[in-house]
C-alpha cells in the first residue's frame, strides 16, 4: 500500500509563494485551510500531491537539494521546435509572475530544460513531458 504524502516548503511570504505555484502548476487553494502563517494548495483533479508553504523567520541560504520540475506538454518525437517553444512560453509566463531564469540546458543541440528560481529564490526546472 502506498503512503499519502505532501510537498512542504518554508517561506518568508507563504501566500505570495502559493500564488506563484498555483499559476505554475494549475493548483487551487486547499478548501478550509486558512492560516496567516501558511498556505496550502491541491491539485483540482485530486490526483497529484498537495503542496504547502509555512512561514519561517530565516531566509533561504543555499541551493535546494530537492526541487519541483514543471513539465509542459512536449509535442511528439522529433518535434523539437514545438517542444522548445512550449518550454520557453511557460518560462516567460513564470518570469512575468516573479520567477528568474538561471540557466538554459541543451542536449544534442536542442533545449532540454530551463533552470529557474521562484520569487523566494527556490530553484526549479521547466522541461517537457515525453510523448505529450
Amino acid at each position: 500500500m502506498t503512503t499519502f504524502w505532501t510537498i512542504s516548503g518554508d517561506a518568508s511570504d507563504p501566500h505570495r509563494l502559493a500564488e506563484f505555484w498555483k499559476l505554475a502548476l494549475g493548483y487551487i487553494d486547499e478548501p478550509g485551510y486558512d492560516s496567516e502563517d501558511g498556505a496550502a494548495l491541491i491539485d483540482p483533479e485530486g490526483v497529484l500531491p498537495p503542496i504547502s508553504f509555512l512561514k519561517v523567520p530565516e531566509v533561504k541560504t543555499s541551493k535546494n537539494r530537492v526541487h519541483l520540475d514543471v513539465r509542459v506538454a512536449g509535442g511528439g518525437p522529433g518535434d523539437e521546435s514545438l517542444r522548445e517553444q512550449r518550454i520557453r512560453d511557460k518560462a516567460a509566463e513564470l518570469v512575468a509572475a516573479g520567477a528568474t531564469v538561471v540557466q538554459e540546458h541543451a542536449f544534442d543541440g536542442a533545449l532540454d530544460h530551463i533552470v529557474m528560481q521562484d520569487p523566494e529564490r527556490n530553484e526549479f526546472c521547466v522541461a517537457s513531458r515525453p510523448g505529450a
